[in-house]
Parts: C-alpha cells; structure tokens; sequence
C-alpha cells in the first residue's frame, strides 16, 4: 500500500506532504484545483516520463517522494538490484531539474527508470478516465482472462518457451548463413589452402635461401678472390716469402736483439701472436675455398624455390613465410568449419524442433485452462453490470486462435450487448458509461485474482449518475475492504462510499491537499450535491448518504 506521498515544486504543487490509510481513500476537489496533478506526480515517481514544464517556480527542480510497503515480489526485485530494504518499506524518490533531466532513487539507492517502472507494476495500478481504451488491447483482455484462469505462471512458461523460439530460429538463420557462405568458398579456399600445404613452408627459409642464391650467383667470383688471398697469405712458389716466415724471421731477429735492447722482447712476442694469427687466417681461407661449390643445378634449385615464395608473397599478401603459415592456418580452419557447420545445423534444427514441440505443448495448456475460464469469467463480469443498472446486458469471452507467440495462440475478444441481443465487440456495442461500467466490473473481477496493493481509479465514474454512481461506488468500497483503492471522483455517491476522504483544493495559485474531518466531508459532499451554493437541503442529502 501507499503510505505517505511528499511532492516539492512539482507544477503547481508549491510543498505538500500527506499519509495515506487502508481501505478506500476518496480524492475531489473542483475542477482545475489539481487532482489530476497530484495523480502526475505519483506517476512521476512511479516511473513516468520526466519533463522539464514539471519544474515549480519555486526553485530549480522538483522533488516526489512517496512511502511504499515492499511485499515478496518488490523485495525480489530490490534483491536482484542488489538495493536495501529495511523495516518492510520502499522509499521511492524521484527529482526533476529545471533542463528536464531526472534521477532516480529506491531506498535511497540510486535505481535505472526500467527499474522504476518494474517495482510500478508491482505497487499501483493506476487506471484513468481513458483507461477504457484498453478494451480493445488484446493483450489487456489476455491478462484479464489468464488472472481469472490462473494460468499466469504458465503464459510466464510459454513466453519462455517462445523467447527459447525465437532464439532457436536465429542461430539457425545464422549457422545456415555460414554454412552457405563457407559451402560457396570451400572449394576455394580448399584450393588455396592445398598450395600452401604442398609448398612446404619452413620459418626463417626465405633468409636462408636468399643467402644461399647470392653466394651460388658469385661462386667463380668468391674462389677467385679467395685463392688471391690464400696465394698471399701461403705462396706455393720458394722465391716469395710468406708473411707467416717473414714475421717468424722478424721476431727471431727482434729476441737476439733483445739481449741488448730488453724494449725489443715484448715486440718479439706481438709478432709471435700475429704470427700466429695469420696462419689461422691462412687456414680459414683455404677451408672456405674448398667449401665454395660451383653448381647451377643447385642455383636453379634454390630460385625456382625463392621464385614460388615470391609469388606466395603476391598471391597471399603476405611479406614473410610466417606470415603464409598464418594463411594457411587461416584456410585450414575455414575448410574445417565448412564440415563442423553442417553437424552445427543439424543440431541448431534439432534443438529449435524440442523449443517448438514445448512451446505449442504449452500452448495447448493455456489454451484449455482459457477455455475453462471464459465461460465462468462472462458471467462474473455480467453479473456485476447487471449490479451497475445494466440489468438486461450480456457480456461474453470469446477464444480466437491467432499465430503463436510469446502468450499461446489464442486472441480474446470481450462481447457486449445491452440489451442481451446482437453481442458485438465491446469497443463498438458501449456507450461511454457503459465501457466505465465494464472497465470497473473487469478491474473488480482481477483484483479478487491478482495480488494488487494500491489500485487507483481516475474518474472511473465518469459519465454516470444516479443510482448508477452509487452502485459503483458501493463496488469500489468493496474491492477498499481487501486492498487499498484511492477514487478520485466528483460524484457524491462515490464519495460518500471512502474510509478516508482528502479534498484538493487550490488557493493563491498552489495546489493543496487536507484530509477532511466528519463535519468537512458533511460539507464536501453537499458541495458536489449541490454546487458552489450548499444548501441545508444539500447538507441533509449529504448526511444520509455519510449515514450520519
């Protein structure tokens, strides 16, 4: 239920704050005085479009705060945010800045609009004056059958079924998009794949082999210019001295003189290491000479293999051998896929198949458990119209079955006549007092199923009288005794029916409201008898009616 309702700088509402009780709570006021303001920003709070004209003009934003008890479903829901909450309450706050941008709070948390608008289903229905409009909502004349059906956790079945469809029918249109994509180029890129599995790829080879064709390309070249260099190093000739003898003389000659010059000994030795070191040059040369191989076979061998790499390199777009190896992994995969794919298809058929055959299962469920319903639901809510001065009406449910989807295969139409002849959809066979008639007498019916804390009518009387208003409202004052309904009415019939009556009044251009006592309500009533004069006829009219 509603406990209290704090509104700040919202329209015309300069700073209003009021608790709310059990039962029936009855709001009027005179036209323009601000009922269906102070209705806005409960709706404001409960998750409804924020505008920046809701900004007061006695600051730069608006405040609504409203005081909510947190039954097993709302606290199911602040659990799954991760929200508090305490002492069984939920506070809801919600402010508006003067650029129109809004936040959001639950137990002081901050909380998404989604959110917001979730805990709302679970805490107020609000039903306005042209809330009768959804008589011709199928999915409102659904719900209004599945609550009397009770089969509301079995359409919550079916709509998961039919999401678990919809999800099977996707992945299917995209494994079989691949399927027919990888289909269309396997042959390709089995193809591509095949040359460079054949090419026998190994990494760093391109180097190896550009290295190999250079030495190949010179090796005349090389032999001759290492044979100069071993000649020189190691003449074969007896008439030239070798540097590796002139240098063993030089140092020979170099120790004897050491005997005399001892600077001459160290000379000696770095000549011995030169020595040295030449004969291993010497070496050196004359085995890579030996090494050097003069054989175009090999050369033509080792081009034709750089030649394929390079064309590879074109092909492929590639720059290196690592980088075909990558392409080939790449196109191995690919050709893999294609073969997995078709086993990913026939699964994808397989498990969308089981989603059907349990979605229509439950379908067939719903639809006989609806079946059931219709019958006792038509003549509930005709005999409650026949309780609103509708004594000859006719009000049937009738079962259509319709295209499968997320609630069953069945389309309910409401049937009305009232004069218990020629039944016609209700949308075109009510007048407007007829539909409020209807609407209250569906909305009485869903209470008795459907767990609803805080039920809100907005004028619902709205284009009746008399007798009529007073039936409905001795109806509403029912449904006050098993929940908590707030009226907001003009007819005294109505009024006169609340636990509580709150009047709206506005005074220096701001909206207020105040809960009437027993000699205000007296006076409140006779006013909506009896106009702006109030009358002692009105005020004894009034009294009768209050059972004073």
């Amino acid at each position: 239920m509603l406990y209290s309702l704090s509104v700040s700088n919202y329209i015309l509402i300069g700073s209003l704050e009021t608790t709310f009780p059990e039962g029936l709570v009855i709001i009027s006021g005179e036209t323009g005085a601000g009922k269906s303001i102070l209705l806005g920003a409960l709706s404001l709070v409960l998750g409804a479009k924020a505008d920046a004209a809701m900004v007061g003009p006695l600051g730069d934003k608006c405040i609504v705060e409203a005081v909510f008890s947190a039954d097993d479903a709302v606290r199911a829901i602040l659990e799954r945010e991760d929200l508090p909450c305490e002492d069984g309450r939920l506070v809801l706050r919600r402010t508006v800045s003067a650029a129109g941008r809004s936040r959001s709070f639950a137990n002081d948390e901050p909380v998404t609009l989604p959110v917001l608008q979730e805990l709302q289903a679970c805490l107020v229905d609000i039903h306005s004056q042209h809330q009768t409009l959804k008589l011709q909502d199928a999915r409102f004349c659904l719900e209004a059958l599945d609550l009397r059906a009770g089969c509301t956790e079995l359409r919550q079945q079916c709509t998961g079924a039919w999401q678990q469809v919809l999800d099977g029918e996707k992945r299917l249109r995209e494994l079989q998009e691949r399927l027919s994509q990888a289909k269309q180029q396997q042959e390709y890129n089995q193809s591509r794949w095949q040359r460079l599995e054949e090419a026998r790829l190994v990494p760093g080879e391109l180097e190896d082999l550009e290295a190999e064709q250079k030495q190949l390309a010179h090796a005349e070249e090389i032999r001759e210019m290492l044979g100069s260099a071993r000649e020189c190093l190691s003449p074969e000739t007896d008439d030239t001295l070798s540097p590796s003898r002139q240098l063993r003389e030089s140092a020979r000659l170099l120790e004897k003189a050491g005997q005399y010059i001892p600077a001459m000994e160290p000379l000696a030795q770095r000549l011995t290491s030169a020595r040295l070191e030449v004969e291993d040059i010497a070496a050196e040369v004359d085995e890579a000479c030996s090494r050097i191989e003069v054989s175009p076979q090999r050369l033509e061998q080792v081009e034709e293999r750089l030649s394929l790499l390079y064309t590879l390199f074109q092909k492929y777009g590639a720059t290196s051998v690592e980088e075909l190896m990558a392409q080939r992994e790449r196109l191995q995969s690919l050709v893999m896929d294609a073969t997995q794919l078709d086993q990913d298809v026939a699964d994808a058929e397989k498990a969308l198949q089981t989603a059907r055959e349990l979605h229509s299962s439950l379908c067939d469920r719903l639809h006989q458990q609806r079946q059931k319903a219709a019958e006792p639901f038509g003549q509930a809510i005709e005999s409650l119209l026949h309780g609103l001065d509708l004594e000859r009406s006719a009000f049937r449910v009738q079962l259509e079955e319709s295209a499968p989807g997320a609630s069953g295969r069945d389309t309910v139409h409401f049937l009305f006549s009232s004069t218990g002849e020629r039944l016609a959809d209700v949308s075109k066979a009510a007048s407007g007092g007829e539909l409020s008639r209807i609407m209250l007498s569906i909305k009485a019916d869903m209470a008795r199923f459907k767990h609803m804390p805080t039920l809100v009518f907005d004028e619902i009387d709205s284009g009746v009288s008399g007798s009529t208003a007073d039936k409905m409202g001795s109806l509403v004052c029912r449904m006050g005794e098993n929940m908590q309904v707030f009226a907001i009415t003009h007819l005294p019939q109505v009024a006169a029916k609340g636990n509580a009556h709150y009047l709206v009044a506005k005074t220096g251009g701001q909206s207020s409201i105040r809960l009437l006592d027993q000699e205000g309500r007296v006076q409140e009533v006779a006013r909506m008898l009896s106009g702006s004069t109030i009358t002692e006829a009105a005020v004894a009219n009034a009294k009768a009616l209050l059972n004073l």
